[in-house]
C-alpha cells in the first residue's frame, strides 16, 4: 500500500472525528469509524512499509489529530454549526379555583392533543385525552391539573 493511500486513510479517519465531534453527539458510527481509520492507516503503514515509517505516521496522525480539533475548537467552528436557538417560553399557572370538572369554555389553539383554550375568562393550557381538537370548539373540563386541564369536546 502506498503512503499516499494511508494518508488519505488517516485523513479521513481525521474528518470522520471532525464530524463526530462537531455535528453528532455522542459516540456514535462516525467517531468509532475514524478510530478505526486512523489505526488502519497507522497499522498499514507498520505492516507495508518498515518500522521507522511507522512511527513516523503514528506520529504524523497524533500531531494532525490534535492539531486540527485544537485549531477547529479554537476558532469556533463548532459554534457556526451548533444549533443556538433557546427556549424562553414557560407554562403560566391558573388560578385553580376559578375552573372545576364540567366547566364549558372553547379551544383557542388546536389540542394535538396539547393546546391553549379559555375556561371562565381564564387562558389556560389545556389537554385532550389523546384526540385532537380544532381551535374555536366547545369543550368541557373533565380533570383540573395545577398547570393544565384535561378536557373533552361537547357536540
Amino acid at each position: 500500500m502506498s503512503l499516499l493511500a494511508i494518508i488519505i486513510i488517516i485523513i479521513l479517519g481525521i474528518l470522520l472525528l471532525l464530524v463526530e465531534f462537531l455535528i453528532i453527539p455522542g459516540f456514535t458510527v462516525f467517531g468509532i469509524g475514524g478510530l478505526l481509520f486512523i489505526l488502519l492507516g497507522v497499522g498499514s503503514a507498520y505492516y507495508f512499509h518498515n518500522p521507522v515509517t511507522g512511527n513516523l505516521t503514528l506520529l504524523g496522525a497524533v500531531l494532525l489529530s490534535f492539531f486540527t480539533i485544537y485549531y477547529v475548537f479554537k476558532n469556533k467552528t463548532w459554534k457556526s454549526m451548533g444549533l443556538k436557538a433557546s427556549i424562553d417560553s414557560r407554562v403560566e399557572p391558573f388560578e385553580t379555583a376559578k375552573i372545576h370538572a364540567g366547566d364549558l369554555g372553547k379551544t383557542i389553539t388546536r389540542l394535538a392533543p396539547v393546546g391553549k383554550a379559555v375556561v371562565n375568562d381564564t387562558i389556560c393550557e389545556a389537554k385532550s385525552n389523546g384526540e385532537f381538537i380544532n381551535e374555536n370548539t366547545n369543550i368541557e373540563v373533565i380533570q383540573v391539573l395545577n398547570t393544565q386541564i384535561i378536557v373533552k369536546p361537547v357536540n
